[in-house]
């Protein structure tokens, strides 16, 4: 099992989860899938994990030298490392991608803000609403923009609803994480949606998000009259719901390392076997 932790760990899996989405939305807009699109964002999805990982444990073990954290996480810093340098080689060979892989770069440096070391970025910590928004457009952004660059131009509508189904697709998935986070984030004095509103609040803004996502998900599907990916569009929707539920009972490491994020392989998957 050591190697299944280290997999979930070091976001190897989270990473794979991000191609399956780019993946998804070359199905659902009937593009051909670029590999090595898929590489770049598999490696520097990874990348942008293991840094944020490694500067949290940097942020909230200052009873530990600077030796001891790089000691301790030195396996994070190595797969962010490889991971900048296969983007840096992506960049170099697709160097009409630069301009969207700067945004993409600004959106995650943003949302790591509340970690950086410095008084004016750790102002950012009470901004629970936007942080939470940030990572779920960021992941929307990434996983539809880019490899719909093909057509961003030309398929403007159909982009912007998968963008918008994909935004709260994920958003839920960052609801369902800011639950489990909340008591963390207190001690921390981190700010998210869980910590600042109540959980009546909290529920009320899950149903608005879950009704968000089910409009523009099925909305597109019809967009293009296909069956199958409409039917794959429920069942997924449905196991969703499932561990969104699930989430509001005590639940270990794998059911949000494995279960939850593995929503995303999951939606990917049906929306694969529906165009069979």
């Amino acid at each position: 099992m050591r190697w299944l932790h280290f997999i979930l760990s070091h976001s190897v899996f989270i990473s794979l989860c991000a191609v399956a989405l780019c993946f998804q939305t070359t199905l659902l807009l009937k593009l051909p899938f670029d590999y090595m699109l898929g590489g770049m964002v598999f490696f520097s999805t990874m990348a942008g994990y293991n840094m944020y990982w490694a500067l949290s444990k940097y942020t909230f073990s200052r009873h530990l030298s600077l030796k001891e954290i790089l000691a301790h996480n030195y396996s994070h810093l190595i797969l962010a490392f490889l991971g900048g340098l296969f983007l840096l080689y992506y960049l170099i060979r697709q160097p009409a991608t630069l301009p969207y892989m700067v945004v993409a770069s600004l959106l995650t440096a943003a949302y790591s803000l509340p970690l950086w070391p410095w008084s004016f970025a750790q102002k950012f910590r009470k901004t629970g609403f936007l942080k939470t928004v940030l990572l779920s457009f960021t992941w929307a952004y990434v996983t539809v923009i880019i490899p719909a660059l093909p057509v961003l131009k030309v398929q403007v509508t159909s982009v912007l609803v998968l963008l918008m189904a994909r935004f709260f697709f994920m958003l839920i998935l960052c609801l369902i994480f800011d639950v489990r986070d909340k008591e963390v984030d207190k001690i921390r004095n981190l700010h998210s949606l869980a910590t600042d509103i109540s959980i009546s609040a909290f529920r009320k803004l899950a149903l608005l998000v879950f009704s968000g996502y089910f409009i523009s998900g099925i909305f597109l599907r019809f967009y293009f009259a296909e069956t199958g990916q409409v039917i794959a569009f429920f069942l997924s929707f449905l196991m969703l719901m499932g561990i969104y539920l699930l989430s509001f009972k005590k639940q270990g490491y794998f059911f949000y390392y494995f279960l939850v994020d593995g929503m995303m392989l999951f939606s990917s998957l049906a929306s694969f076997i529906a165009s069979l």
